[in-house]
């Protein structure tokens, strides 16, 4: 398979580079610049976002576009940081529709989107089959991000809902560890907020069964199936590590500190991947505390 995969060089992009590469895909990572990649493979070509825009019949045979491109929402939200989360995102989508409606043979696109798309509560469970709602920022950018993917002429779209990603090497969870390494580790806020996750290895099997599979279409909850509370979450950390789970952070601290951004740690939704698992997806780290035993043993082992 020849896939172009743009967003290739950050976290969830640069594992599924690797992961098409094993299996002897041809991979072309779209960047914004040249010379970014670090990674070499004979299967492996480089791109920018300019020269296909200019040059779309580049494209020509390419099978599946995995669109991951998106400004870091890991940021203080000051006005300025909200327009490039949100215009990054539809741009990249725009350019990716370009690049498909010059496309005489249509390929399979993977879209990025956000679990934000269903809105925060700590009583609601939603599947692809809720509706979606504008309750904050991260949900209102979610809206316009999906409704840019549905304009990408597309021969099959899917929405691929990102929730919190665990990874050893990358993303959120080293940080959110190392608390408890250092002794400190407990709830955050309530502890009640449900956190929607997904261990990295997932994610990339799950990218990669949505571009094999021809019955997977639409939106896709990208998490595990078994989503946990804050506190829950801090617990199977804090056994992993052997450490206490006992030194609360406060909630007005978190907003102090983070401003509005403090909503992705004290707010959260419960998010079950209905559609993956009908589709016939397995999962290899169902639960919480298999997915940190495997993540905190990796660290540990380099």
């Amino acid at each position: 398979m020849r896939v172009a995969v743009t967003g290739g060089t950050g976290f969830i992009g640069g594992a599924l580079v690797r992961a098409l590469l094993e299996r002897g895909d041809e991979v072309r990572v779209v960047t914004r610049k040249r010379g970014r990649l670090k990674l070499r493979h004979p299967n492996l070509t480089e791109s920018t976002w300019d020269e296909l825009t200019e040059r779309p019949d580049l494209l020509e045979g390419t099978d599946a576009i995995v669109n991951l491109a998106g400004e870091t929402i890991n940021q203080r939200w000051t006005q300025a940081a909200k327009d490039r989360v949100l215009r990054s995102r539809i741009d990249a989508a725009d350019a990716v529709a370009g690049w498909v409606r010059a496309m005489r043979d249509k390929p399979v696109v993977v879209n990025a989107s956000g679990i934000s798309y269903y809105g925060m509560s700590e009583t609601d469970t939603y599947d692809e089959r809720s509706p979606g709602r504008v309750t904050d920022f991260l949900s209102a950018v979610t809206k316009e991000w999906e409704e840019a993917a549905d304009r990408i002429p597309a021969r099959r779209l899917v929405k691929l809902r990102v929730v919190l990603v665990l990874g050893a090497d990358g993303g959120a969870f080293p940080l959110m560890a190392l608390p408890y390494r250092l002794f400190v580790g407990g709830r955050v806020g309530s502890g009640r907020q449900w956190i929607s996750w997904i261990h990295i290895e997932d994610m990339t099997r799950l990218i990669l069964f949505c571009l094999d599979n021809e019955h997977v279409s639409g939106p896709i909850n990208g998490s595990a199936p078994e989503p946990v509370t804050n506190d829950r979450f801090g617990r199977a950390v804090a056994a992993a590590l052997r450490r206490p789970h006992w030194f609360p952070v406060p909630a007005f601290l978190m907003r102090l500190l983070f401003g509005e951004m403090a909503v992705l740690l004290l707010e959260g939704q419960r998010a079950l991947p209905a559609a993956a698992l009908e589709a016939g997806f397995t999962f290899r780290y169902p639960t919480i505390d298999e997915a940190v035993r495997h993540l905190l043993g990796h660290i540990v082992r380099k």
